[in-house]
């Protein structure tokens, strides 16, 4: 058994090169095939759950171990400690594919229980069991990503953005329906060496992952959206500031200047743009206490181009409630936006975690959620609709703007994490969701990887992450809604609440 779990603890590893920067996403599936290989042959519930979970680990502490540079380098939390809470948060998030691993046991023991035992369950129904394997691990994913506020990063359905075939199923049922996808046609090769029966029933398999592939082409060509309106000449600035000096005192004047700079650059003739967006909380105070005159003479420059700054800044209500949080100054009437989903440990604290405070500091970190009905913002012909940082994670929760909307905006402050895979990873996130939506994602952030992403999942612009800049894109809006975008991940959770409903009720009837 040892040999079988360090086998999947580097297997959920090499799962990492499947996702940006890498994107090699064959590794993605053969690396859950070697998982489904092995639970095949688990020799129970418990071991299988201790085979998911090493692969999960692997995955997690080889995927978003960059959260220990939040922790240590600018939470100000000791070294050990920061290791031992994210090796914990990766256990955490392991639990998910343990889970998945012991109910695929649990149900194919007892299903197809005979001489062979486990071992011989998928080599009889390869199909059957490829697609119980899919079903659980498509609802593990998804109870990843709504448990305890949810944390979906490393989804499977990341790792298939194009050219993977798979990517065509992403405006049909989301990332987690194209993980659910990838993990059918995953466990399905994995279990064909073993396949018995006559060569048609050996070989049906092979047709139906060809069918799947094949379909999954032929739906990339396909546009779910049309262009309307005007397209929106954009600005997008990165202004790398550094995280640890962002919050210096002493250089509180210097950002407020080169935020200022940036947006006379963006705004710049001879073909000023109708929109310039500076990140998140690019001024690193309430917006109550910047220095009188300030706001008002950003609002003068945007009007004085005719049009109009979007910037990232921490806002308080008359409640003394504080929001992370985005407004708009210029030509159009000042609009605001209030972040949604808020960061656990990060941006409020979750009950019984006060302590965590103590040993982290985290500056502006007791905020409150804003509603979840919040109106796009209105440009020119454009109706944009805003996200901050992680909340483009949650597809669910972006399609809410739809079909009013004509395009998203996320702005981000990544130095958090240092030069590390969490800037390309979010940028293929943020491929995902012009993907989900037909709709382009404009992104700007403070360190990377600020870009416009267009409906297509293709990169369209990008700035080179670390590096100080304006990148100037002209923003088609889309209208019209994409099978995900009207129906969300209802009817891939409803097909595998079915295919586990009907393994269990057969479980039932064996017994």
């Amino acid at each position: 058994m040892r040999r079988r779990v360090v086998l999947a603890l580097l297997a959920g590893g090499v799962s990492v090169f499947g996702y940006a920067p890498f994107e090699w996403y064959p590794l993605a599936l053969a690396s859950l095939g070697l998982l489904a290989a092995l639970l095949a042959r688990a020799a129970g519930v418990r071991e299988a759950f201790v085979l998911g979970f090493a692969w999960g680990f692997g995955a997690f502490i080889g995927g978003v171990s960059w959260l220990y540079v939040a922790l240590e380098r600018y939470g100000g939390m000791p070294a050990p400690l920061a290791a031992l809470a994210i090796a914990l948060f990766c256990a955490y998030l392991a639990l998910y594919p343990g889970l998945a691993g012991a109910a695929f046991a649990s149900l194919q023991r007892r299903l197809h229980a005979g001489p062979a035992q486990m071992g011989g369950a998928p080599a009889a129904t390869p199909l059957r069991s490829a697609a119980l394997f899919a079903a659980l691990w498509l609802l593990a994913e998804w109870l990843r990503g709504v448990v305890f506020t949810g944390f979906p990063w490393l989804a499977l359905g990341y790792s298939q953005t194009p050219p993977s075939p798979l990517a065509g199923y992403l405006p049909l049922i989301g990332v987690y329906g194209v993980g659910g996808l990838a993990a059918f046609v995953a466990a399905l090769v994995a279990f064909l060496p073993a396949a018995r029966g006559t060569a048609r029933r050996r070989w049906a398999p092979v047709a139906v992952v060809g069918v799947v592939l094949a379909a999954g082409l032929g739906l990339a060509g396909r546009a779910w959206t049309l262009p309307t309106g005007a397209p929106l000449a954009v600005a997008l600035v990165q202004t790398n500031f550094e995280q640890s000096l962002k919050w210096d005192p002493e250089r509180f004047a210097d950002v407020l200047q080169a935020n200022l700079d940036l947006v006379r650059e963006g705004f710049a003739a001879p073909a000023p743009p109708a929109l310039v967006v500076l990140p998140e909380t690019t001024l690193p105070t309430l917006l109550d206490r910047l220095p009188a005159g300030y706001l008002d003479w950003l609002a003068r420059l945007a009007g004085g181009a005719g049009g109009d700054l979007v910037m990232g800044v921490f806002r308080r209500d008359e409640a003394g409630h504080i929001y992370n949080a985005a407004i708009s100054v210029g030509s159009a009437p000042v609009q605001h936006y209030a972040k949604q989903h808020l960061v656990p440990f990060g941006e409020y604290s979750p009950p019984l975690f006060g302590w965590f405070y103590q040993l982290a500091q985290i500056p502006m970190s007791d905020q409150t959620r804003g509603a979840p009905d919040q109106a796009p913002m209105r440009f020119g012909d454009q109706r944009v609709a805003l996200n901050i940082c992680y909340e483009d994670l949650f597809g669910a929760e972006l399609i809410r703007a739809l079909p009013e909307a004509t395009l998203l905006l996320n702005i981000s402050n990544l130095a958090w994490y240092g030069d590390s895979l969490a800037q390309p990873q979010h940028l293929q996130i943020a491929r995902v969701r012009a993907l989900e939506t037909g709709r382009p994602m404009l992104r700007s952030t403070n360190t990377g990887m600020t870009a416009l992403v267009q409906p297509d999942g293709s990169v369209a612009g990008v700035l080179a992450a670390f590096e100080r800049g304006v990148l100037r894109v002209e923003a088609q809006g889309y209208s019209g809604l994409t099978p995900y975008a009207r129906w969300g991940d209802w009817p891939a959770l409803a097909a595998a609440l079915l295919l586990v409903g009907a393994a269990v009720a057969a479980r039932r009837g064996r017994a």
